[in-house]
């Protein structure tokens, strides 16, 4: 026992008795209650918040989060509750009630008047917590808490940004005002894990450095049982989390090796996806296959079963290109998705994220007017695949969702096909790629080379099947190029 005591005896004399408790009280004091500069910080943090958000851009949120206005009152209020001060309790936790209130009702108001709804990438990060999160604030309020007492400000810098606290608020007003419960839900759930466990964990710090030497035992240890229930509940939610994430990362590498067991060598998977919450287990992927494999969806759909030990609704469009890199010799597909219509949230929902499936780029990144029932997109690069292809793939993309109409647009590195004059004639097929690549770019053809006369002919084809071109006075061989600097206007 005479370790302990000594270890004890040196900490009061090394390190408490050279803080100075009554300073660090009154800077807590003096910055975690109520004020027109915290009301007019809240304000200016949760817009940039909602800025960084719908751009989205981390740069921008950093700023918000360099202003950190909801950290002093919850740091405020764990020492409130070190020292079992029900006054500065009182006073900290209306300071952080209302200054929530006010980020989410404004975020709520910004986003109902804007034009972008989007649910960007940064809004979907902050809307599943994990336990991750919840060490990352236990350890940023341990060091937050160190830096206070000690007097070095600066740290309380990075803390605030790892923590971050007022993006999630704001995506709580984006669920709100956008109805959409899981987002509302998620945010919500990573707000109070952050605030939560950097108050108590202040708490235990400050008692650490003797602030509450007065209270007995007893109280104490209903500050240890306060904070062991508290993270013992969040636990909850976020270990479940963690353990959804970490299965979709196994099943993801288990369903790509056994996809790419059925298929011949050169196949490529293009992209795959895994609704486990799902039942059956949703998986839909792409595959880019030198030969079509006849009844792969119940062959795989039987492995995956055995390999997960649950039923697996499976689909795999299958596109058949050549081995030949970039060379595209057919393509087809070897079922259509079932139809889906546009009505509820939930079916549109669905239908974004088969078009973000089929064009291999995040949910947030389809353009949607519900409206006017239509879908557009950027395709995600893929290799092998031409211009033929990824028409190819709105064709696909167009029959699996027949009540809405679809526009996919190529990635801008992708050429146009040889252009080819056989004794006068143009090739119709080059026409029309080219045609309809300039419809979804917006974006003109420039046809240059040759005689006057084929270039006008072959504007007037472009022109005549939907697509933009413009001939421009060049020598040399009849060609067609896509404009180096020209502007791309809004679709």
């Amino acid at each position: 026992m005479s370790g302990p005591r000594t270890l004890m005896r040196w900490w009061q004399l090394r390190v408490v008795r050279t803080v100075d408790h009554d300073a660090v009280l009154r800077e807590i004091s003096h910055e975690a209650g109520w004020s027109g500069r915290y009301a007019f910080l809240i304000i200016i943090s949760a817009a940039i918040s909602l800025l960084g958000l719908l751009m989205p851009s981390v740069a921008v949120l950093i700023g918000a989060m360099l202003l950190s206005p909801l950290m002093m009152p919850i740091i405020g209020l764990g020492f409130g509750i070190a020292t079992f001060d029900f006054a500065e309790i009182r006073r900290a936790a209306a300071a952080l009630v209302l200054g929530s209130a006010i980020a989410i009702l404004l975020s709520v108001l910004l986003i109902s008047v804007s034009p972008v709804q989007t649910v960007t990438s940064e809004i979907a990060g902050r809307t599943q917590p994990t336990l991750f999160d919840l060490l990352v604030a236990l350890l940023s309020a341990i060091a937050g808490g160190y830096a206070l007492i000690r007097g070095r400000g600066g740290t309380v810098v990075g803390v605030a940004i790892a923590i971050a606290l007022m993006p999630p608020l704001v995506v709580v007003g984006f669920g709100i005002a956008t109805w959409n419960w899981t987002i509302f839900s998620g945010a919500l759930l990573l707000f109070l894990t952050n605030a939560v466990t950097i108050a108590l964990t202040a708490a235990l710090v400050a008692r650490l450095y003797g602030f509450g030497s007065h209270l007995s035992p007893a109280h104490t240890g209903w500050q240890l049982i306060l904070f062991v229930a508290a993270v013992g509940l969040l636990s909850v939610p976020l270990g479940a989390a963690l353990k959804r994430i970490a299965f979709e990362a196994v099943a993801q590498r288990q369903a790509r090796e056994i996809l790419y067991r059925r298929f011949p060598e050169g196949a490529r998977l293009s992209l795959m996806d895994i609704d486990q919450s799902a039942r059956p287990m949703r998986i839909r992927a792409v595959m880019l296959t030198p030969k079509i494999a006849a009844g792969a969806d119940r062959a795989l759909a039987q492995d995956l079963a055995r390999s997960f030990g649950q039923p697996v609704d499976l689909h795999v469009d299958q596109i058949r290109i050549s081995p030949e890199p970039g060379a595209l010799e057919a393509a087809q597909l070897a079922h259509a998705a079932d139809a889906t219509k546009p009505g509820t949230a939930e079916q549109n929902d669905r239908a974004v994220a088969d078009l973000a499936l089929v064009a291999g780029i995040p949910s947030d990144a389809v353009q949607v007017d519900p409206a006017a029932h239509r879908l557009s997109a950027t395709a995600a690069p893929m290799p092998g695949l031409t211009l033929a292809g990824y028409r190819l793939l709105e064709t696909r993309a167009a029959r699996a969702l027949p009540d809405w109409t679809v526009r996919l647009e190529p990635p801008p590195d992708v050429p146009l096909p040889d252009l080819a004059i056989d004794h006068g004639v143009i090739d119709t097929g080059a026409l029309d790629l080219a045609a309809w690549a300039s419809a979804r770019r917006s974006r003109d053809v420039d046809i240059v080379g040759g005689t006057p006369g084929q270039r006008t002919a072959i504007v007037a084809g472009i022109q005549e099947r939907g697509g933009r071109a413009a001939a421009a006075a060049d020598r040399g061989r009849l060609r067609w190029r896509w404009p180096t600097s020209e502007p791309k206007e809004e679709r």
